[in-house]
């Protein structure tokens, strides 16, 4: 199984470290009877609609991407060359290239861009 999330580095900047609302409310010892934090958004869930939008931006592009990825020298090569021409992240080019070719069809695009609907719709309600 292949993940996309990047790890998260945490360094020591002297500045207060974020906490999220809910944690701190455990970390509080908050009453059950205290008025409830607001949840934090599902991040994973941002990490999907990055890079569906990153997948759609290659569909719509197709030809350039499958002549950048012919080619390149090797598979790193192939990230910064997407990254250049689709100006998109690292994450979503290795997530492009890691797609089966079937994907690029435009039935395939159909359902990447109702899901991508679907979850933008979700997170910004």
């Amino acid at each position: 199984m292949t993940t996309y999330a990047q790890p998260t580095i945490r360094r020591s900047t002297g500045h207060r470290h974020v906490v999220p609302a809910l944690w701190r409310q455990v970390v509080r010892g908050a009453s059950k009877t205290a008025e409830p934090a607001h949840a934090e958004p599902d991040r994973s869930a941002f990490t999907q609609l990055e890079i569906y939008d990153g997948i759609l931006a290659a569909i719509d592009h197709r030809a350039e991407v499958l002549d950048v990825i012919a080619t390149s020298l090797d598979r790193e090569s192939s990230i910064r060359s997407l990254r250049d021409l689709l100006e998109i992240t690292h994450l979503q080019a290795t997530a492009i290239l890691d797609l089966p070719l079937d994907r690029f069809t435009a039935a395939s695009r159909d359902r990447i861009a109702h899901r991508a609907t679907e979850l933008r719709a979700a997170l910004t309600h």
